[in-house]
C-alpha cells in the first residue's frame, strides 16, 4: 500500500551512544597564547556584568545590567616538579591508603580478589580520572584528561613523608587500617615496612581522650619548640628526599574548635606571642600550619577544625604562602552539594535536611567526643547556605531549611561509612516531596584521591601567575587558595570573597581558571553551532 511504502522510505532515527574522542594532550593555536620552554602565557578576555540601579521612590528601583570585558594575563611555569607530600597523620587510614595506592600504581601491582584480578587505578581523582571537553571534530565530541589542561606533577613519582603520634611503620599501619585488600597489602609490605612516621605534636586537650593509647611517637617541649621541630622536619625531608617541592596536608584527627580571642590569635603578632608564651589554646594544627607558612610550603587542612585563625591567615598573606581547606568533601556532603543545588535551581524548596552517619574507623572513634563532633557538624551544616541564599523567591531573608547532622561510632563497620539522608521539600500548590538516600562510603578510598588532587592542584597553583588590569606586573594567586573549594566541605576563601558550595559551580570555576591559563574560553554548553 501507499502508506506502507511511505513508511519504508522514511529514514530511521538512529539512537545510540554519543560519538566521542579522547586526546591525551594538545596545544592552543591563538595570537593570545605563547609557548616557551619555561612558560605558557595567555591573554584572556574576562566577560562579566556591571549592575547599577536608579531609585524610583516608594521602595522601587530600576536596574541596569551592563556587559563588561577585562583583559587578564596568565603565565604558567611548564616545569612540573618532582613532588614530596608530607601528611600530618601519615600512619592513619587515609595516609596508608594513599601511599599504598600510589605505590601500587607506580609498581604496576595487581592483586587477587574474590571477583578476580584487579589492577591499580586512580578512580575518584579529578586530576587523574576526569576529563574536560575541548571541542568537536567531524561530529565527535573531543575530551582531554583534566591533568592535560596544564602541566602537573606526576603522581607515580611522589615521595611520601610525614608525622603521626603513632610510631607504627606504614605496613603495619596499613594492616591496622583494614582498607586495602589483603593480597594487595601483602605485595605492598616490602615497599612500606621501612617507612616510619616522624614524631607528631600531641595535645590531648584538642582531640578525644580515646586517642591517648596511640600516642607513643610525640614531640616533647614547648609549643615554640614543637613548631621549630616541624620546620626542621620539612627542611630535612626536602634536602634528603631530592624532591623539588613539598606540600603538607593535615589528615590527622579532627580537633575541637579552638578559641579565637583578641590578644590570643587575632593578629599575626599576637599569635606568635601566644606560641612563644606557650598559650594552651594554640592547637597542634595551627602550629603545623604556621610552621609551613614560615617555610614557604603550601599547607592544606583536610579536617573541619578552625586551624586558620585570623593571625595565621595574616601570616600566610604577608608571606605569600599558600593555605587551603577545610575538610575533605568525599561522600555525603558532596551528594548534598549536588542535590540541594539541583532542587533550589529547579524552583523546589528544601525545608528539612536530616543527615545521619555511622562509621567504625579511628576517625569515627575520635568524633565520638562531643567537642570534636562539633567541628564536623559545623563544616557539614554550612554546605547549603549559598544555594539557599541564591533564591529569595523560595526563601525569605533569614529563612533556612531545618538541617540536622548526626554521626555515630559503630566499630563493626570499620572504614565502610554509612550515610543516610532525608530531604523534604515544598512543591507546587502546597505539596510535599521527600527524597531518601542511602550512601555506603568507603571512607578512605574516597578521601585518598582527594588528598592527591589537593596536593597536585596546590602545587600547580604556585606555578601560575596572574596580571589583572590594575596590576603593573605578574603576581601569584591569593595565598588563600579558592581553587581547592571543589574538594572541601567548608571552603576557606579570602576576606570579602563569596563562599560557593554548589559542586557544579566549584568544578566549573576550577576548570575554567585552568582553561584561561591556556587561552581557552569557558565551557558554556550552548552548542550554538548545532542550533
Amino acid at each position: 500500500s501507499v502508506g506502507r511504502e511511505t513508511r519504508e522510505r522514511r529514514p530511521r532515527r538512529e539512537i545510540g551512544r554519543p560519538s566521542t574522542m579522547l586526546i591525551d594532550n594538545f596545544t592552543v593555536k591563538s595570537p593570545n597564547v605563547t609557548y616557551t620552554d619555561e612558560h605558557i602565557e595567555s591573554t584572556y578576555t574576562y566577560n562579566d556584568t556591571k549592575l547599577t540601579s536608579e531609585d524610583l521612590g516608594d521602595g522601587k528601583s530600576a536596574w541596569t545590567v551592563e556587559p563588561v570585558e577585562q583583559q587578564f594575563k596568565f603565565r604558567t611555569d611548564r616545569r612540573a616538579p618532582k613532588l614530596g607530600i608530607m601528611l600530618v597523620g601519615l600512619g592513619g587510614n587515609n595516609g596508608t591508603t594513599l601511599m599504598g595506592g600510589v605505590v601500587a600504581n607506580r609498581e604496576g601491582i595487581t592483586w587477587k580478589t574474590k571477583e578476580g584480578i584487579r589492577a591499580p587505578d586512580y578512580f575518584g581523582s579529578l586530576t587523574q580520572s576526569a576529563t574536560c571537553r575541548v571541542g568537536a571534530v567531524g561530529g565527535e565530541e573531543v575530551f582531554t584528561p583534566f591533568k592535560s589542561l596544564l602541566p602537573m606533577a606526576e603522581p607515580n613519582e611522589i615521595v611520601f613523608d610525614g608525622w603521626d603520634i603513632s610510631g607504627m611503620n606504614m605496613a603495619d599501619a596499613m594492616e591496622r587500617a583494614q582498607v586495602l585488600d589483603w593480597d594487595l597489602q601483602r605485595q605492598l609490605r616490602p615497599f612500606m615496612q621501612d617507612v616510619t612516621p616522624r614524631p607528631g605534636i600531641y595535645d590531648p586537650k584538642f582531640i578525644a581522650a580515646n586517642q591517648a593509647a596511640r600516642a607513643d611517637n610525640v614531640i616533647k617541649g614547648s609549643k615554640q619548640q614543637q613548631m621549630d621541630r616541624i620546620r626542621a622536619d620539612v627542611r630535612d625531608f626536602k634536602e634528603k628526599s631530592g624532591v623539588d617541592k613539598v606540600v603538607v596536608l593535615w589528615t590527622a584527627n579532627t580537633e575541637r574548635y579552638g578559641e579565637v580571642a583578641n590578644g590570643l590569635n587575632d593578629t599575626e603578632e599576637n599569635l606568635r606571642k601566644s606560641i612563644a608564651n606557650d598559650e594552651a589554646e594554640v592547637s597542634p594544627s595551627t602550629l603545623y600550619a604556621l610552621a609551613c607558612v614560615d617555610e614557604g610550603v603550601p599547607f592544606i587542612n583536610g579536617s573541619p577544625q578552625n586551624t586558620f585563625v585570623p593571625g595565621l591567615i595574616d601570616a600566610a598573606v604577608r608571606l605569600k604562602s599558600l593555605i587551603g581547606g577545610d575538610d575533605f568533601k568525599s561522600g555525603q556532603t558532596k551528594m548534598k552539594s549536588v542535590l540541594v543545588d539541583f532542587l533550589v535551581g529547579a524552583g523546589i524548596k528544601p525545608t528539612s535536611i536530616v543527615s545521619y552517619n555511622h562509621l567504625g574507623n579511628n576517625d569515627g572513634m575520635n568524633l565520638s567526643a562531643p567537642s570534636c563532633f562539633r567541628s564536623k557538624e559545623i563544616s557539614k551544616s554550612n554546605v547549603v547556605d549559598d544555594m539557599v541564599a541564591s533564591n529569595e523567591l523560595l526563601y525569605k531573608p533569614g529563612e533556612h531549611p531545618d538541617h540536622v547532622v548526626v554521626i555515630k561510632y559503630v566499630p563493626y563497620v570499620g572504614d565502610s561509612k554509612r550515610a543516610m539522608d532525608e530531604y523534604t521539600s515544598e512543591i507546587f500548590m502546597g505539596g510535599r516531596s521527600t527524597i531518601v538516600m542511602h550512601n555506603t562510603c568507603e571512607d578512605s578510598l574516597l578521601a585518598a584521591p582527594l588528598i592527591l588532587d589537593m596536593c597536585l592542584i596546590a602545587e600547580l597553583s604556585t606555578r601560575i601567575e596572574i596580571r589583572a588590569p590594575a596590576d603593573t606586573e605578574y603576581r601569584g594567586f591569593h595565598p588563600v587558595s579558592v581553587l581547592l573549594s571543589y574538594l572541601t566541605k567548608a571552603p576557606l576563601v579570602p576576606r570579602g570573597t563569596p563562599v560557593v558550595n554548589a559542586l557544579a559551580k566549584q568544578r566549573a570555576m576550577l576548570e575554567n581558571v585552568f582553561r584561561a591559563c591556556v587561552g581557552l574560553a569557558p565551557e558554556n554548553n550552548m552548542l550554538l553551532e548545532h542550533k
